[in-house]
């Protein structure tokens, strides 16, 4: 009789209880790792920044994309360009016109209220720049185009006050809605009104010697009324010549420039 095989004692693997410090090395280690990024996110140059930015863009819009491009984060990010020289120049010259233009309205008013004109000239602030309005009765006899001497004094004072704008003035025309006066010299409202803005022009550039740069003609006939030409009194109003300094200039081809 065989003896029985003898059995082997199993050896047991006593327990480590210091795994844990693995994981929390591990921790530890993401945790520094992550302070370092931050660290380094928050000395980013920024001149390597641009160049990333600029290089992404260029990606994003050269790829094909059912995005519109344009408005993606990069140009949200970038910074906002601080005005040119020709634009801050151009800002600067703006804000000194406006000035000039409040001093010059200020100048008139007091001009109308001392030599009380209130009913022949009136001034005012228009979005195309200080307009003075002159009765047609003021400036010329019915229905002709040469300057009446009372006329003379007032346009003599703005005469004093316009070399000192850097800006131009539009000289307009304007009539009633009735046809010219049998055997008038001018065969309509068209030429009545453009005779009357060359004359008052005239005054300025031949009497008083001023830059005729400065100076457009404009005829507007009875296309441009103030008041329903209904009346004598409304069409009285319409009759007029306006004087208009400009809050933009006019270049040698008369098209308004900022």
């Amino acid at each position: 009789m065989k003896p029985l095989p003898r059995r082997r004692k199993r050896t047991e693997t006593p327990d480590n209880h210091e795994r844990w410090l693995i994981t929390y090395a591990d921790l530890i280690t993401l945790l520094l790792i992550f302070f370092i990024i931050m660290y380094a996110m928050s000395k980013l140059d920024q001149s390597k920044y641009e160049e990333l930015a600029q290089s992404l863009k260029f990606q994003f819009q050269s790829a094909d994309t059912v995005m519109p491009q344009g408005s993606g984060i990069m140009d949200r990010l970038r910074p906002i360009p601080e005005p040119t020289a020709p634009d801050a120049a151009r800002d600067q010259e703006a804000l000194e016109r406006e000035r000039q233009l409040e001093n010059l309205l200020e100048k008139v008013q007091a001009y109308i209220e001392q030599n009380n004109l209130q009913g022949h000239v009136s001034v005012g602030d228009t979005p195309r720049g200080v307009a003075v309005s002159l009765n047609d009765l003021f400036l010329f006899d019915l229905g002709k185009a040469e300057l009446k001497p009372e006329a003379y004094p007032i346009l003599n004072q703005l005469a004093t006050l316009f070399p000192t704008l850097n800006a131009s003035i539009s000289i307009e025309g304007h009539t009633d809605n009735l046809p010219v006066l049998t055997g008038s010299p001018f065969k309509d409202n068209w030429g009545l009104s453009q005779a009357r803005s060359l004359s008052v022009l005239r005054y300025f550039v031949d009497d008083a010697g001023l830059d005729p740069n400065k100076f457009v003609s404009t005829a507007y006939a009875d296309t441009r009324p103030i008041a329903p030409n209904d009346s004598d009194a409304n069409r009285q109003k319409n009759r007029r010549v306006e004087i208009v300094v400009l809050r933009e200039i006019m270049d040698d081809t008369r098209k308004a420039v900022p």
